[in-house]
């Protein structure tokens, strides 16, 4: 390697002395020094190179030093850790022998819990107690043995419900009220079945934490009332056994104005025919009551005809002396007066008849209504949500029950009208008959 270098160097002097021109001493002398400095460098060089390497075998040996330091650490840590591994399963050994039972014991009190928390995540109790659901849940969740105060405030938290259960309480707890508002209000509560306050059946609200107001009350709260203000010592009051579902249901059940809604249109022209039609009956039959009056007093009477009955109207056209030659008139007359009492008798009772026969067809309409309603909510959601047909459906039969209901007692009522009507349409011509066969004795009148 040294040796091409130099010739290297030769080459560039030699190349650098035809540019210049130099003698053969000249040329040597340069060659010389240019050697010796050639041979300075490389000593400066081979002294670095080996300084260098003293370094990397300290360092190496340091390192080799750290890994013995390391390794022997790590057997130590290993050692450390076989020695614990040891007495961690022997504690575990003698924690298992002094346990003994009572880890089948804490088994079942942690699924007791779990069970616990379950069924009482709807009762209106947590709103009494609100902290106890957050207990037995972290009780049955918790993976270290429970303490002797956990069990303790577990067995504690069991007799509060129990007690509780079997208690009639007022009680002062938070209650949202049908339009949304939250406050502290007193309670009556009956164990965990039921909860009122002063105005309305209250259900527990598991989202809320609160009881709840129904927006619309069941029968039965008047009982409520009288017991809350009475000091008897007992009484009886609604209780829901369910424990707020059978509220629920009965506070979804339409009322008599809600099913007169489901009705639509055609239901609340039913029910404006019915009532025109019951004020039309009663009407006819108080008159018909009063006229059949007047007549009893004109017949305790008959002498002195009066014009307010038509008993006395018909009397009234015989006069005081009547013609007994010409009896074919005389009883034309009667007829004729009769029948002219016949239509103030018989007022209203062809409208009251036509009511009862509308109010059917009425009714059928509806039907037909309905179900044209339901068909086309079929259409539009494929029959997937009954809901959705309800609103036809109820009023198809809605309709048809009114239209019932109109008309049954529609038809009894006309017929107890004709009856009366025609009860004193008949006395009038058995008087007249009989006044014909006085005149035609040559009796007298008799009262």
């Amino acid at each position: 390697m040294k040796r091409l270098v130099a010739m290297f160097c030769a080459l560039l002097l030699s190349a650098t002395l035809q540019a210049e021109t130099l003698s053969p001493e000249q040329l040597l002398e340069r060659i010389r020094g240019e050697k010796t400095t050639e041979e300075q460098l490389m000593q400066e060089r081979e002294q670095r190179f080996l300084q260098s390497r003293d370094q990397q075998a300290q360092l190496l040996a340091q390192a080799k030093q750290a890994l013995q330091q390391q390794e022997s650490r790590a057997a130590a840590l290993k050692s450390t850790f076989t020695a614990n591994e040891q007495e961690l399963a022997d504690q575990e050994e003698l924690l298992k022998q002094q346990v003994g039972d009572l880890g089948e014991l804490f088994t079942v009190v942690r699924q007791s819990a779990g069970d616990l928390a379950g069924q009482w995540r709807s009762s209106l109790l947590n709103v009494q107690f609100p902290q106890r659901l957050e207990q037995l849940e972290q009780l049955a969740k918790g993976r270290a043995l429970p303490s002797a105060q956990q069990v303790e405030n577990f067995w504690l938290t069991v007799l509060e419900d129990m007690t509780a259960t079997g208690q009639v309480q007022r009680v002062t707890v938070p209650v949202v009220a049908a339009d949304g508002q939250r406050s502290q209000q007193e309670v009556v509560r009956v164990g965990p079945f039921s909860a009122y306050n002063a105005h309305a059946f209250l259900t527990f609200s598991e989202g809320e934490s609160a009881l709840r107001a129904l927006p619309k009350q069941p029968s039965g709260f008047n009982q409520v009332s009288q017991w809350a203000a009475s000091t008897d010592a007992l009484g009886v009051i609604p209780i829901d056994p369910t424990r707020g579902s059978l509220i629920e249901q009965l506070q979804r059940q339409p009322s008599l104005l809600d099913r007169l809604r489901q009705g639509g249109l055609v239901g609340w022209v039913i029910v404006a025919l019915g009532v025109f039609g019951f004020l039309l009956a009663a009407w006819r039959l108080l008159g018909l009551m009063r006229v059949v009056r007047s007549v009893r007093v004109q017949m305790r009477n008959l002498s002195q005809p009066t014009t307010d009955n038509p008993l006395g109207r018909v009397l009234s056209v015989l006069g005081p002396n009547p013609q007994l030659a010409d009896l074919e008139t005389l009883e034309l007359k009667l007829d004729e007066a009769v029948m002219q009492e016949v239509p103030q008798l018989e007022k209203g009772q062809g409208l009251l008849k036509l009511l009862a026969a509308v109010a059917p067809l009425l009714g059928l309409l509806g039907t037909v209504t309905g179900m044209i309603i339901t068909f086309q909510a079929i259409t539009q959601s494929g029959g997937g949500d009954s809901r959705l047909m309800a609103d036809g459906i109820s009023q198809a039969l809605v309709t048809t029950v009114e239209g019932l209901v109109v008309a049954i007692p529609l038809l009894f009522l006309h017929s107890v009208l004709s009856a009366r009507s025609k009860g004193v349409v008949q006395l009038l011509e058995q008087q007249c008959v009989g006044l014909l066969a006085l005149h035609m004795s040559g009796d007298k009148r008799s009262e």
